[in-house]
């Protein structure tokens, strides 16, 4: 997932300086990219009994064409498509692979490790393109993630999927804190699909134009790097605090993340802001999935991924018009989305504290 949803990020300025592209285009394509994401959220939340073993093995199956065709291809109403079909399978595999691990976690199966392999596959896409990118044409950067879905795919498929339960307790079985505290949570994952989409679409492309193409490429590597150890550090602060403690800490750290490029151009900012930004946005998808296995709810999983889905669509549309020639205004936004999502990681942290 880490490679098929993400890769594109890196690949934009390349297929834009080969005038393939343009960067509305390539907005729109991204964009695509997180309807996908939506739509797969929404239909394993309304049909769980989707999620399952044979289904992942489809979806996981699908990436590798979709990534393929993208070089064969030449038009943003060809690639469009082919993004919204990498988003299906990514929101597919994310929820099989967060469903059946809290299946397990009375195993020992740890959410930081599972989750932490989201930023391995951001780093593997940011190194590769910053090795071959030069000596390679974008259209062969495309076959070459293919091959290494292909590779990743293959274990993947040794994985049997547990769907989420349809629920936990009868309807009357929910009180009215348990309520609030489900509704908050809801609202902070969507305000952190909305403010995280907006830093993650265009941090590379503030930065890449400082003298140096590889600086692009490079923020996303630290942002990668960053995210790979971040949900197991995370897991394993909240053992050491608490879940709603960590959830807080996240969110108000990935604020900071939000803010720095908006007060700034300087490198070294993008890259200390790229490096909070890489360790709290799937840190804080973890603990929020993890909070909310805690609530007598079902299908949580499936729920919340699918409002962060709208949170993802609703940022590139939101900041667009505001993007003119600086993005500060764009961080600027994120960082009030991302402080109003801390103030919701706050109240739930208030309702679920032990009294």
């Amino acid at each position: 997932m880490g490679v098929g949803r993400f890769v594109f990020t890196p690949l934009l300025p390349i297929m834009v300086d080969a005038a393939e592209l343009t960067p509305s285009s390539g907005a729109v394509i991204a964009t695509a990219n997180y309807a996908g994401y939506l739509v797969g959220a929404i239909v394993l939340s309304v049909r769980p009994s989707l999620n399952t073993t044979t289904s992942f093995r489809l979806w996981t199956v699908v990436l590798v064409p979709s990534e393929l065709t993208m070089a064969a291809v030449h038009s943003t109403a060809a690639f469009s498509p082919l993004r919204f079909l990498a988003g299906l399978a990514s929101a597919a595999v994310f929820i099989a692979c967060a469903s059946t691990v809290t299946k397990h976690r009375a195993d020992g199966a740890s959410p930081g490790i599972a989750f932490g392999g989201v930023g391995v596959g951001i780093a593997a896409s940011g190194i590769l393109t910053l090795l071959v990118g030069p000596h390679l044409s974008w259209e062969s950067l495309w076959v070459c993630w293919a091959i290494l879905t292909t590779v990743l795919v293959a274990p993947a498929w040794m994985l049997s999927v547990h769907p989420e339960p349809t629920t936990r307790a009868v309807p009357g079985d929910l009180d009215r804190k348990a309520r609030t505290v489900w509704r908050t949570l809801l609202f902070a994952y969507f305000l952190e699909g909305l403010g995280y989409i907006i830093v993650g679409t265009i941090l590379v492309a503030a930065v890449g134009g400082h003298g140096s193409t590889s600086v692009g490429p490079a923020v996303w590597i630290v942002v990668g790097f960053a995210a790979v150890p971040a949900t197991v550090l995370w897991q394993g602060i909240a053992r050491r605090t608490s879940m709603r403690s960590a959830l807080v800490a996240a969110f108000a750290l990935q604020s900071i993340a939000a803010v720095l490029p908006a007060l700034t151009g300087n490198t070294v900012a993008a890259v200390f802001s790229a490096l909070l930004f890489g360790g709290t946005f799937m840190g804080i998808t973890m603990l929020t999935m993890s909070t909310a296995q805690t609530l007598p709810i079902g299908r949580t999983t499936a729920t919340l991924t699918a409002v962060y889905g709208v949170g993802q669509v609703l940022g590139p549309l939101i900041v667009a018009p505001a993007i003119g020639d600086s993005y500060s205004v764009a961080f600027a936004i994120a960082t009030g989305v991302l402080i109003l999502g801390t103030a919701g990681a706050v109240r739930v942290s208030q309702l679920t504290a032990p009294r």
